[in-house]
Protein backbone atom coordinates (compact mmCIF):
# COMPACT_ATOMS: atom_id res chain seq x y z
CA UNK A 1 0.00 0.00 0.00
CA UNK A 2 2.57 2.46 0.76
CA UNK A 3 4.53 1.44 -2.44
CA UNK A 4 1.73 2.34 -4.36
CA UNK A 5 1.08 5.51 -2.50
CA UNK A 6 4.63 6.42 -2.84
CA UNK A 7 4.58 5.46 -6.84
CA UNK A 8 1.14 7.69 -7.47
CA UNK A 9 2.82 11.14 -5.71
CA UNK A 10 5.95 10.20 -8.08
CA UNK A 11 4.17 10.53 -10.98
CA UNK A 12 1.75 13.52 -9.61
CA UNK A 13 5.45 15.18 -8.87
CA UNK A 14 6.85 13.85 -12.61
CA UNK A 15 3.52 15.50 -13.98
CA UNK A 16 3.73 18.83 -12.49
CA UNK A 17 7.51 19.28 -13.63
CA UNK A 18 6.72 18.40 -16.86
CA UNK A 19 3.85 21.19 -17.11
CA UNK A 20 5.92 23.62 -15.45
CA UNK A 21 8.67 23.31 -17.85
CA UNK A 22 5.92 23.33 -20.91
CA UNK A 23 4.63 26.58 -19.42
CA UNK A 24 8.24 27.99 -18.79
CA UNK A 25 9.23 26.90 -22.64
CA UNK A 26 5.91 28.47 -23.98
CA UNK A 27 6.35 31.82 -22.05
CA UNK A 28 10.13 32.15 -22.90
CA UNK A 29 9.21 31.46 -26.31
CA UNK A 30 6.46 34.61 -26.34
CA UNK A 31 9.34 36.98 -24.83
CA UNK A 32 11.60 35.72 -27.44
CA UNK A 33 8.97 36.28 -29.69
CA UNK A 34 8.29 39.69 -28.73
CA UNK A 35 11.25 41.08 -28.58
CA UNK A 36 12.27 39.84 -31.88
CA UNK A 37 9.31 42.24 -32.89
CA UNK A 38 10.58 45.07 -30.86
CA UNK A 39 11.71 47.74 -32.72
CA UNK A 40 15.19 49.37 -31.81
CA UNK A 41 16.68 52.80 -32.26
CA UNK A 42 20.20 54.01 -31.85
CA UNK A 43 20.94 57.44 -30.37
CA UNK A 44 24.56 58.69 -31.87
CA UNK A 45 25.65 61.66 -30.35
CA UNK A 46 29.57 62.21 -30.75
CA UNK A 47 30.61 65.58 -30.69
CA UNK A 48 34.26 67.01 -32.36
CA UNK A 49 33.21 70.41 -32.81
CA UNK A 50 30.95 72.70 -31.17
CA UNK A 51 28.64 70.13 -28.40
CA UNK A 52 25.22 71.11 -27.86
CA UNK A 53 24.42 71.57 -24.19
CA UNK A 54 20.65 69.85 -25.18
CA UNK A 55 22.03 66.95 -26.16
CA UNK A 56 21.05 65.04 -23.03
CA UNK A 57 17.52 66.52 -23.46
CA UNK A 58 17.30 65.16 -26.23
CA UNK A 59 18.43 61.85 -25.65
CA UNK A 60 15.75 61.73 -22.93
CA UNK A 61 13.40 62.59 -24.95
CA UNK A 62 13.56 60.20 -27.46
CA UNK A 63 13.46 57.31 -24.77
CA UNK A 64 10.49 58.79 -24.06
CA UNK A 65 8.69 58.49 -27.12
CA UNK A 66 10.22 54.70 -27.05
CA UNK A 67 8.17 54.11 -24.24
CA UNK A 68 5.40 55.55 -25.33
CA UNK A 69 5.23 53.70 -28.54
CA UNK A 70 7.18 50.27 -27.21
CA UNK A 71 10.53 50.64 -28.96
CA UNK A 72 13.92 50.10 -27.68
CA UNK A 73 16.54 53.47 -27.42
CA UNK A 74 20.40 52.52 -27.37
CA UNK A 75 22.49 55.53 -26.63
CA UNK A 76 26.29 55.81 -28.11
CA UNK A 77 29.35 57.95 -28.70
CA UNK A 78 31.26 54.89 -29.88
CA UNK A 79 31.41 54.71 -33.69
CA UNK A 80 32.21 51.21 -33.69
CA UNK A 81 28.61 50.60 -32.98
CA UNK A 82 28.92 51.42 -36.94
CA UNK A 83 29.84 47.96 -37.78
CA UNK A 84 28.25 45.06 -39.38
CA UNK A 85 27.69 42.99 -36.09
CA UNK A 86 25.68 46.15 -34.48
CA UNK A 87 23.96 48.65 -37.13
CA UNK A 88 21.50 45.46 -38.52
CA UNK A 89 20.40 45.79 -35.38
CA UNK A 90 19.10 48.90 -35.40
CA UNK A 91 15.22 49.93 -37.26
CA UNK A 92 16.89 53.46 -37.41
CA UNK A 93 19.92 55.51 -36.71
CA UNK A 94 19.59 59.30 -34.78
CA UNK A 95 22.29 61.63 -35.15
CA UNK A 96 21.54 64.23 -32.52
CA UNK A 97 23.30 66.88 -32.77
CA UNK A 98 26.81 65.36 -34.02
CA UNK A 99 29.03 67.71 -35.14
CA UNK A 100 32.92 67.22 -36.94
CA UNK A 101 34.06 64.22 -38.61
CA UNK A 102 32.96 61.59 -36.53
CA UNK A 103 32.98 58.15 -38.44
CA UNK A 104 36.06 56.89 -39.66
CA UNK A 105 36.40 55.07 -43.32
CA UNK A 106 35.52 51.69 -42.48
CA UNK A 107 33.01 53.25 -40.55
CA UNK A 108 31.10 55.15 -43.13
CA UNK A 109 31.16 52.26 -45.49
CA UNK A 110 29.37 50.22 -43.05
CA UNK A 111 26.36 52.79 -42.81
CA UNK A 112 26.54 53.42 -46.34
CA UNK A 113 25.79 49.57 -46.65
CA UNK A 114 22.98 50.33 -43.58
CA UNK A 115 21.38 53.06 -45.67
CA UNK A 116 21.60 50.92 -48.79
CA UNK A 117 19.89 47.92 -46.95
CA UNK A 118 16.71 49.94 -45.92
CA UNK A 119 17.98 51.56 -43.03
CA UNK A 120 16.27 54.80 -41.69
CA UNK A 121 18.42 58.00 -40.14
CA UNK A 122 16.93 60.92 -38.91
CA UNK A 123 19.20 64.35 -37.98
CA UNK A 124 18.72 66.60 -35.72
CA UNK A 125 20.10 70.13 -35.74
CA UNK A 126 23.93 69.69 -35.67
CA UNK A 127 23.95 66.51 -37.77
CA UNK A 128 24.09 68.86 -40.53
CA UNK A 129 27.13 70.44 -39.09
CA UNK A 130 28.68 66.85 -39.47
CA UNK A 131 30.81 65.10 -42.33
CA UNK A 132 31.66 67.84 -44.19
CA UNK A 133 34.41 65.65 -46.14
CA UNK A 134 31.66 62.61 -47.16
CA UNK A 135 29.73 64.06 -49.47
CA UNK A 136 27.12 60.74 -49.31
CA UNK A 137 26.25 61.90 -45.94
CA UNK A 138 25.99 65.28 -47.18
CA UNK A 139 23.69 64.01 -49.38
CA UNK A 140 21.68 61.51 -46.78
CA UNK A 141 21.11 64.59 -44.48
CA UNK A 142 19.69 66.99 -47.59
CA UNK A 143 22.06 69.72 -47.29
CA UNK A 144 25.40 70.97 -44.70
CA UNK A 145 25.40 73.97 -42.05
CA UNK A 146 26.80 77.02 -43.80
CA UNK A 147 25.66 79.74 -40.85
CA UNK A 148 23.07 80.61 -38.51
CA UNK A 149 22.35 84.52 -37.24
CA UNK A 150 24.70 85.69 -34.21
CA UNK A 151 24.15 88.56 -31.81
CA UNK A 152 21.73 86.61 -30.58
CA UNK A 153 21.99 83.23 -32.80
CA UNK A 154 18.91 82.01 -31.01
CA UNK A 155 15.86 84.13 -32.02
CA UNK A 156 12.21 83.97 -32.83
CA UNK A 157 11.41 83.53 -36.29
CA UNK A 158 8.50 82.26 -39.15
CA UNK A 159 7.42 78.95 -40.15
CA UNK A 160 5.62 77.84 -43.24
CA UNK A 161 4.27 74.78 -43.07
CA UNK A 162 4.39 73.44 -46.47
CA UNK A 163 2.34 69.93 -47.02
CA UNK A 164 -0.45 68.78 -44.72
CA UNK A 165 0.22 64.83 -46.30
CA UNK A 166 3.41 64.49 -43.80
CA UNK A 167 2.84 63.56 -39.89
CA UNK A 168 6.04 65.45 -38.86
CA UNK A 169 3.90 68.52 -39.66
CA UNK A 170 -0.24 67.98 -39.14
CA UNK A 171 -0.52 69.21 -35.83
CA UNK A 172 0.75 72.59 -37.22
CA UNK A 173 -0.94 75.42 -38.04
CA UNK A 174 0.02 77.00 -42.18
CA UNK A 175 2.18 79.76 -39.89
CA UNK A 176 3.78 79.78 -36.90
CA UNK A 177 6.30 81.20 -35.15
CA UNK A 178 8.73 79.60 -32.47
CA UNK A 179 12.56 80.46 -30.90
CA UNK A 180 15.64 78.75 -32.15
CA UNK A 181 18.66 78.42 -33.72
CA UNK A 182 18.20 79.27 -37.11
CA UNK A 183 20.58 77.20 -39.93
CA UNK A 184 21.52 78.47 -43.53
CA UNK A 185 22.14 75.08 -45.81
CA UNK A 186 24.49 75.04 -48.45
CA UNK A 187 24.45 71.84 -50.87
CA UNK A 188 20.59 71.06 -50.73
CA UNK A 189 19.61 67.67 -52.10
CA UNK A 190 17.40 68.60 -54.98
CA UNK A 191 15.18 65.74 -53.92
CA UNK A 192 14.37 66.27 -50.35
CA UNK A 193 10.80 66.97 -49.69
CA UNK A 194 10.24 70.23 -47.38
CA UNK A 195 8.02 69.80 -44.87
CA UNK A 196 8.52 72.83 -42.93
CA UNK A 197 10.43 76.21 -44.31
CA UNK A 198 11.71 80.02 -42.58
CA UNK A 199 10.26 83.03 -43.75
CA UNK A 200 13.65 84.76 -43.95
CA UNK A 201 11.45 88.23 -44.09
CA UNK A 202 10.62 87.34 -40.37
CA UNK A 203 14.18 87.53 -38.44
CA UNK A 204 17.92 88.94 -39.49
CA UNK A 205 20.41 86.04 -40.73
CA UNK A 206 19.09 84.18 -43.47
CA UNK A 207 20.73 83.92 -46.82
CA UNK A 208 19.00 80.97 -48.34
CA UNK A 209 16.28 83.64 -50.21
CA UNK A 210 12.79 82.39 -51.01
CA UNK A 211 13.20 78.77 -50.55
CA UNK A 212 14.81 78.01 -46.88
CA UNK A 213 13.70 74.53 -45.67
CA UNK A 214 14.73 73.88 -42.22
CA UNK A 215 12.19 70.30 -42.22
CA UNK A 216 12.60 67.51 -44.75
CA UNK A 217 12.78 64.02 -45.99
CA UNK A 218 13.40 61.71 -48.65
CA UNK A 219 14.23 58.38 -49.87
CA UNK A 220 18.13 58.34 -50.34
CA UNK A 221 20.25 55.32 -51.72
CA UNK A 222 18.13 52.44 -50.89
CA UNK A 223 16.67 54.14 -47.44
CA UNK A 224 14.68 56.42 -45.91
CA UNK A 225 16.24 59.95 -44.17
CA UNK A 226 14.12 62.81 -42.16
CA UNK A 227 16.38 66.08 -41.05
CA UNK A 228 14.92 68.63 -39.25
CA UNK A 229 17.08 71.78 -38.01
CA UNK A 230 15.12 72.79 -35.16
CA UNK A 231 15.81 71.66 -31.34
CA UNK A 232 19.47 73.56 -30.66
CA UNK A 233 17.78 75.10 -27.02
CA UNK A 234 16.78 72.36 -23.92
CA UNK A 235 13.75 74.39 -24.30
CA UNK A 236 12.76 72.60 -27.62
CA UNK A 237 12.10 69.49 -26.48
CA UNK A 238 9.83 70.56 -23.67
CA UNK A 239 7.78 72.45 -26.76
CA UNK A 240 4.48 70.42 -27.04
CA UNK A 241 4.58 70.99 -30.67
CA UNK A 242 8.32 70.32 -31.91
CA UNK A 243 8.21 67.09 -29.24
CA UNK A 244 4.97 66.05 -31.55
CA UNK A 245 7.27 67.33 -34.58
CA UNK A 246 10.43 65.14 -33.58
CA UNK A 247 8.31 62.14 -32.46
CA UNK A 248 6.15 61.87 -36.07
CA UNK A 249 9.51 62.38 -37.77
CA UNK A 250 10.87 59.19 -35.71
CA UNK A 251 7.73 57.17 -36.45
CA UNK A 252 8.04 57.76 -39.86
CA UNK A 253 11.38 56.66 -39.94
CA UNK A 254 10.32 53.17 -38.49
CA UNK A 255 7.37 52.50 -40.50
Amino acid sequence: MINKLFIIICITFLLSACAKKNTEATTTSLATEKQTQTKKVLVFTKTLGWRHKSIETGIATIKDFGKAHNFVVEHTEDSTHFSTAFLPKYDAIVFLSTTGNVLDDDAQKKFEAYIQGGGSYLGIHAAADTEYEWPWYGKLVGGYFESHPNNPNIRKATLQKTTNKHGSTKHYESSFSRDDEWYNYKNLNPNLTAVLQLDESSYEGGTNGDFHPIAWYHLYDGGKAFYTGGGHTKESYAEVGFRKHLEEALLWCLE
